[in-house]
């Protein structure tokens, strides 16, 4: 079978690479392995100048065009990574760069992408809309698109990848890709499978953007909603990429938000590295099947650390009460003095740290002498946050536990 990229193609793709972007390493993750029980180990593109993979494509695609080519500019359509890393290396080359981004843009971003000397133009709602706004400037000033995934260069630099990380580590059993368009996952299949026939390929989807998936089982899932992993959010995976996953991938898994972000946190807070959604989806894959890949030698790709500190922020929050090491305790009390400080006192003396603290009169539920009080309180894990409720209990106080997530 004739596939549209080669191994020869991406190593082509590698030999021009060199020097011109990070040659990122693959390292073992042994506190990542104890997690799941697998040899895990991690390729940390987090770490290229703009935070993401995409610039191994982008710099092979702008390093194809013609003297004519580059005089004439190029056009590329990212909401993200591709677009910081078409401007990074277009300014670097020399060449004139316009991205058309929609217009729901975190400003950040837009801001980073104009730093590297990009022309921004934002269009549209969605990223169909900035994409026929792309393609019109495109025609209008005569630019060159620089797609994404779909095109024969992009993927041969991403397949660039696969080569590091099985020179690093040439026992590896699986690769957990990341999958939107399919770019990444077709240049790391082709070259993989030519060094390994028998290595394990599984691309990793969102749940809400199954794209891929429908495609390799004729099914029309609904895509759309909000994700954590934005940047595999694509409702329409490419033509060239279709082909070659459909080739050589073993399977596509489909992940649930809340494990994206187990994902994402147990990165940071285990491996002290940073992670988009997108980026920890073979963690998250591996965690939601850890019996699947368990002894087996497991290699996973964090493809960018692009994301906003405040969702950082909100993870390790929401993280910390799913593992009940922030907790909140309802009590019902009479509204006289000291009872706050005999509840602190009490908290105090059974370990638990007190981190907020809401006292509720004006509600018709509560007796009209009487008091309602919320008091979230940091504990050392569930079995101690347990232990707390029940002394509680215990000591006679009206308390209940209140799950904030069901709103209960």
């Amino acid at each position: 079978m004739t596939l549209p990229v080669s191994p020869a193609d991406v190593a082509a793709a590698r030999h021009l690479l060199t020097g011109a972007v990070l040659r990122t390493p693959t390292l073992p993750a042994p506190r990542l392995s104890a997690i799941t029980g697998a040899h895990v180990f991690v390729k940390y593109e987090n770490l290229q100048v703009t935070a993401s993979f995409k610039e191994r494509g982008a710099l092979v695609k702008l390093a194809s065009l013609s003297a004519e080519e580059r005089s004439r500019g190029v056009v590329a359509m990212s909401a993200g990574n591709h677009a910081q890393a078409v401007a990074y290396h277009a300014r670097r080359l020399g060449i004139r760069a316009t991205i058309v981004m929609p217009e729901s843009t975190p400003i950040v971003k837009v801001a980073a992408t104009e730093a590297h000397g990009a022309r921004v133009v934002l269009h549209g709602e969605t990223v169909a809309e900035a994409s026929e706004e792309a393609d019109r400037i495109a025609q209008a000033e005569r630019l060159v698109w620089v797609h994404p995934y779909d095109d024969r260069h992009v993927i041969a630099g991403q397949g660039s990848i696969a080569l590091e990380m099985l020179e690093d580590a040439p026992d590896l059993d699986a690769l957990l890709v990341p999958v939107g368009g399919g770019g990444l996952i077709s240049g790391i299949a082709v070259a993989a499978r030519d060094l390994r026939p028998s290595i394990e390929i599984v691309g990793v989807e969102t749940t809400l953007f199954p794209s891929m998936w429908n495609a390799l089982h004729q099914q029309d899932r609904p895509c759309g909603g909000a994700t954590l992993a934005e940047g595999i959010a694509v409702k329409h995976p490419g033509v060239l990429t279709r082909e070659i996953v459909s080739a050589l991938v073993s399977d596509v898994v489909l992940i649930d938000e809340p494990t994206f972000e187990r994902a994402v946190n147990i990165f940071l807070t285990q491996q002290k590295t940073l992670s988009e959604g997108a980026g920890a989806a073979g963690l998250a894959a591996l965690l939601a099947e850890p019996d699947r890949y368990r002894g087996r030698n497991v290699g996973l790709i964090v493809s960018g650390g692009n994301i906003d500190p405040r969702i950082v922020a909100s993870i390790m929050l929401r993280e910390l009460e799913r593992e009940e090491r922030i907790v909140s305790f309802r009590f019902s009390m009479l509204d006289r003095p000291g009872e706050l400080g005999i509840i602190s006192t009490l908290l105090g003396q059974l370990g638990a740290n007190i981190l907020e603290v809401e006292h509720k009169r004006h509600f018709l539920d509560v007796h009209a002498k009487g008091a309602r009080l919320d008091v979230t309180v940091e504990t050392r894990d569930r079995a101690h946050a347990e232990q707390v409720y029940q002394a509680l209990v215990a000591d006679g106080m009206d308390v209940v536990r209140v799950d904030w997530q069901s709103g209960n």
